[in-house]
C-alpha cells in the first residue's frame, strides 16, 4: 500500500487501468457463473472507485488548466458506463445479455482509456504539461480510494451515481 500511496497521479490511474483490463480479461476467459459474478463485481467496484475519484480529484484539477471540452467527455463517458455498471450490478451472469452487457462495458472503458492515455495528445500527457501538482495529487487520490474501497465493500448496494451532469459544471 505504501508503495500506491507515492504513485503520481497518473501513475496511480494507469494502474487502475490495467487493474481493470486484466479483470475484463479474466471475465473473458471464465466459464463458471460464479466466477463471472465474483469477477463482474470486482469490475464494478474498481470502475466506481475510478471514476469517483477521477470527477471529485483528478478532472477538477485539471478544468482550466486543459481544453474543458476533454474534462466533458470524460465525464460523460463515466456516466454512461455507470448505467451499465449499475446494470451488471442489479443482474446476474445467468441472464440474457449480461456477457455482452459485460462486454460493452469493456469497449467503453477501452476507448475512455486510450483518450486518457494517448501520447502527447491525451489528457494525461496534457497534464503533465500543467502545473498541477501529480506527486500531491496522486497522494490525495491515493487516499480517497483507500476510502471509497472500504464503504463501497461495506456496502455492495450502493450503486454507481450516473447523476454526474447535473452536479459538475
Amino acid at each position: 500500500m505504501a508503495n500506491k500511496a507515492k504513485q503520481d497521479a497518473i501513475a496511480l490511474l494507469k494502474a487502475d487501468h490495467r487493474t481493470v483490463e486484466d479483470l475484463f480479461e479474466q471475465y473473458e476467459k471464465a466459464r463458471g457463473i460464479e466466477r463471472k459474478a465474483t469477477l463482474a463485481a470486482e469490475i464494478c467496484l474498481e470502475l466506481k472507485v475510478h471514476a469517483q475519484i477521477e470527477e471529485e480529484i483528478f478532472y477538477p484539477a485539471l478544468r482550466g488548466k486543459i481544453e474543458d471540452d476533454m474534462v466533458d467527455e470524460a465525464i460523460v463517458e463515466h456516466d454512461s458506463a455507470k448505467v451499465m455498471i449499475n446494470e451488471l450490478e442489479a443482474g446476474t451472469p445467468e441472464e440474457e445479455f449480461y456477457d455482452a452487457k459485460v462486454k460493452v462495458l469493456s469497449e467503453e472503458i477501452e476507448h475512455h482509456v486510450e483518450e486518457e492515455e494517448k501520447r502527447s495528445e491525451g489528457m494525461f500527457a496534457k497534464a503533465r504539461k500543467t502545473d498541477v501538482d501529480l506527486d500531491a495529487l496522486g497522494e490525495e487520490l491515493a487516499a480517497r480510494k483507500e476510502q471509497l474501497k472500504a464503504e463501497m465493500k461495506a456496502n455492495p448496494d450502493r450503486p454507481a451515481d450516473p447523476t454526474t451532469l447535473t452536479t459538475v459544471g
